[in-house]
């Protein structure tokens, strides 16, 4: 693998390129540093103008060497953004590195190459707009401070697992950020929406808290621990990311990218990242075929649902086979009745008769859950959000028939809309 730098030989791509180069000798990987000639200009001045450009690119290569990063060049002719993915591609580069676009660039770089680069390239984009603090990271000063916009999207696992690569080469300092429209929360966790519009109450902090820990846990390190910052906010999320980045004077943000065009562009948290930020940007891929690394998940909560009957019973057990190493089993009952508190009580307990011998064993924590709602699987959903559980557990009735039956009403609703793991015990053929 090796890191690639684009430059046009300005002020701004020479500091790209001292960030580049910092990042390279950081991590023991070569340096490909890129000049792209556009084709019309190359005809137009000919040779002179092709000698120029290489007489440039040596003498960047040797400032370059002197920072001690192993440097290679090359001068390429055609569009920028796409000779510059093709040329990554072919290399195999595992970073792209480039200026950012200046303030006096139309519609701060909308459609420039920067812009393009973002949509094309099949590896990490990295747009420095100051390397200085890559510098003091390289050399151990201080750690690097990064920016992270968390949701349960793809994009933010994606940008969350470059982050976590990066600790491997230095001390990073990370602060997890989390946007979000209170009453769209309040609706997703099942919460009371309070009197006042936006208004946010304790048990809906504690809820985006638990849900954001919950996404963060693998970015802890020993003496590095995530900062949590939540945000509420309306319109468009990366206008709030770039605020709290500058607020908390962010080295670099990181964020994942579907890579968007035209239209997609107007909603695209990347997108509007890369040009609005004033610091250093990185944008993440989602990659339709990305490697797997094995790694084996760390299950620490389980939501397990069951209406009394024998397969929603049977479910109980299973959930606490999830958690051999300890963590938390939440033991859930919807009732279709309105529950008083003696009648709580007494659902709580035919829960707790339900629990295996040793529940409570290798660590294991159980909270008992009764709660009133006109649809079970909203409810079991809703509670799975709340309490930001890994997996869900429901038993589903092998009643013949019509699909929806033959799987359980609830266990095929809580499959269809669950956005995590859902473990559907069936019951033993007769």
């Amino acid at each position: 693998m090796s890191i690639l730098c684009a430059t046009h030989f300005s002020d701004a791509a020479q500091r790209a390129a001292t960030a580049a180069a910092e990042l390279a000798r950081k991590m023991d990987e070569p340096l490909f540093l890129v000049h792209v000639l556009p084709g019309d200009l190359s005809r137009a001045f000919g040779q002179p103008l092709v000698d120029t450009a290489r007489a440039a690119l040596t003498d960047e290569v040797r400032r370059l060497e002197k920072l001690g990063a192993r440097v290679s060049h090359q001068l390429l002719t055609g569009e920028s953004a796409v000779e510059l993915a093709r040329f990554a591609e072919e290399k195999g580069v595992s970073l792209v590195v480039t200026a950012g676009p200046t303030s006096a660039s139309p519609f701060l770089g909308l459609g420039g190459t920067v812009d393009r680069l973002a949509t094309t390239l099949p590896v990490p984009l990295l747009v420095v707009r100051d390397a200085e603090p890559f510098e003091a990271w390289v050399k151990g000063e201080r750690p690097l401070k990064v920016m992270l916009g968390v949701d349960r999207s793809q994009t933010y696992m994606v940008a969350r697992d470059w982050v976590k690569g990066l600790r491997k080469y230095g001390a990073v300092e990370v602060v997890a950020a989390r946007v979000y429209w209170a009453n769209e929360e309040y609706e997703r966790f099942g919460l009371p929406h309070p009197m006042v519009f936006q208004q946010v109450t304790p048990e809906l902090s504690r809820a985006l808290e638990q849900e954001v820990r919950s996404l963060v846990t693998s970015l802890d390190a020993e003496g590095q621990p995530v900062r949590v910052r939540l945000e509420p906010g309306l319109g468009r999320i990366a206008d709030h990311l770039v605020a709290i980045a500058a607020d908390e004077k962010a080295d670099v943000v990181v964020v994942g990218t579907h890579q968007r065009r035209a239209l997609g562009k107007l909603w695209s948290v990347s997108h509007h990242a890369l040009r609005l930020a004033k610091m250093s940007v990185v944008s993440v891929p989602v990659m339709t075929e990305r490697t797997v690394e094995g790694v084996v998940p760390t299950l620490r909560s389980v939501l397990v649902a069951t209406d009394f009957s024998d397969t929603g019973n049977q479910a109980i057990p299973h959930a606490f086979s999830l958690l051999p190493g300890g963590g938390t089993v939440h033991v859930l009952h919807v009732s279709d009745k309105v529950v008083d508190r003696e009648r709580e009580q007494e659902l709580k307990q035919r829960l707790q008769q339900l629990l295996p011998r040793d529940a409570e064993g290798h660590g294991r924590k159980v909270e008992l859950l009764v709660l009133s709602d006109g649809s079970s699987a909203t409810a079991i959903l809703k509670t799975a959000e709340r309490l930001s559980v890994d997996v869900i557990c429901v038993g589903a009735h092998g009643i013949s028939g019509l699909k929806k039956a033959l799987m359980g009403s609830v266990a095929q609703e809580v499959m269809t809309r669950a956005d995590r793991p859902v473990l559907v015990v069936r019951p033993p053929r007769a």
